[in-house]
């Protein structure tokens, strides 16, 4: 028994812990690095969003493109002519998306380096209609030219698709000129 008790003082001897000084010191060190790591993955989830942003903006620019490409190669008219921020087309007869005759808007809404494409039915244009392209830099995006005795009308569409504009960052340039087959030479 004796020796049990020598061994149980020689043990709360050794016992020793840590010094308040020495605890704050590893506290410190531990907040300094989760702060570290923490600001890293903030940073690097901003990045992801960023890009995930800029990817999604440019997909709907080329899909808008292409469904406003396959309106106008079967339109029989588009109005108005020269440069605007709205055009409406009246399709042809052969027009998968719509009937003879119907009459589609497209047209751009918003302000300084922030503007969206939108879609409508009708021959107004309002942002009620379906938003097809978000992030556009500029709202004049169609330029219209009819047709000529040596050519059949165009109509060029310049879309500049730039998520984050104050970051200085290159801007995606969609642009495409679509020739109407529906018109004739006159």
């Amino acid at each position: 028994m004796a020796r049990v008790r020598q061994l149980l003082r020689r043990l709360a001897r050794e016992e020793s812990g840590f010094t308040l000084i020495e605890l704050v010191t590893v506290l410190g060190m531990f907040l300094i690095t989760v702060t570290a790591l923490s600001y890293a993955l903030i940073s690097a989830h901003h990045v992801d969003e960023d890009l995930n942003r800029r990817f999604a903006s440019q997909i709907n620019a080329r899909i808008a493109l292409d469904q406003l490409r396959r309106e106008i190669h079967c339109a029989s008219s588009v109005t108005p002519t020269g440069t605007s921020a709205t055009i409406t087309i009246t399709l042809g007869t052969r027009c998968p998306s719509a009937g003879a005759g119907t009459t589609v808007s497209w047209c751009t809404s918003g302000a300084g380096t922030r503007w969206a494409l939108y879609r409508q039915v009708g021959t107004t244009c309002t942002t009620a209609g379906k938003k097809t392209v978000d992030f556009l830099t500029n709202g004049t995006v169609f330029s219209y030219a009819g047709q000529s005795l040596s050519s059949l009308a165009i109509l060029s569409v310049t879309l500049l698709v730039d998520t984050n504009p104050e970051r200085g960052l290159r801007t995606y340039n969609l642009t495409d000129d679509i020739v109407l087959r529906n018109s004739t030479r006159t």
